[in-house]
């Protein structure tokens, strides 16, 4: 049980408290975003099957493929539409529900991610755990989707398929500030995620870099 919860457990020194989003788990996010920011386009345009264990790696996430949903499970991670935020959340979040008169709009109500977070958070990038959280509701100002309603938290990055081709993606960060891109090879997501990842995100600060990479492409 210890083992298992380990990510909960509060650092002797003091933790950085995000002011406007105290869920954030700041340190590991920072972390995340340094993986990220590591990744080439080079090592994110191989077969999708190892860009995609690269963004696990990136978000803090095990590749987890035989347990079941909601307990560790991440073949779903940034594999389809709307899995796609690499969420950074302290410990006394992550068991967060989404119940609440304020809660996300089309995801299930209660939505319990905590004990999937315990089993899938990579132990090394510090205090908190790692999901990946869902993008709808990104669009609006400020942000109203899993990360930052049901978590108070920030992103540390989001995936974004570019249009009009949707070959390319970028991660951007909480700010809409670029990370990597990249152009994978192999079984993508099919076309039509990787088109709604896109209009998930259009008209946001999400999209711009995205806009912007695939007019460039």
């Amino acid at each position: 049980l210890a083992a298992t919860r380990s990510f909960v457990a509060m650092s002797a020194a003091k933790l950085e408290i995000d002011p406007v989003y105290p869920g954030t788990a700041v340190a590991r996010m920072t972390a995340c975003r340094e993986r990220a920011r590591s990744l080439s386009p080079a090592e994110l345009s191989e077969d999708w099957i190892d860009v995609r264990r690269k963004l696990l790696w990136a978000a803090g996430l095990r590749d987890i493929t035989d347990a079941p949903p909601g307990m560790g499970y991440t073949g779903h991670a940034f594999n389809d539409d709307n899995h796609c935020d690499a969420t950074c959340m302290l410990g006394e979040v992550a068991h967060n529900l989404n119940d609440s008169d304020d809660r996300v709009q089309g995801i299930a109500v209660n939505n319990k991610l905590g004990p999937g977070i315990e089993v899938a958070s990579l132990p090394e990038l510090g205090v908190g755990g790692s999901w990946s959280t869902c993008t709808n509701g990104c669009h609006l100002d400020p942000p109203r989707d899993v990360a930052h309603v049901q978590f108070r938290s920030r992103i540390a990055f989001k995936l974004v398929w570019c249009p009009d081709e949707y070959k390319s993606f970028v991660l951007v960060d909480d700010d809409g500030a670029l990370l990597a891109h990249g152009t994978p090879t192999g079984a993508l997501p099919s076309a039509r995620a990787r088109r709604s990842n896109f209009e998930l995100v259009k008209g946001s600060k999400y999209a711009v870099e995205a806009v912007k990479h695939g007019g460039a492409a």
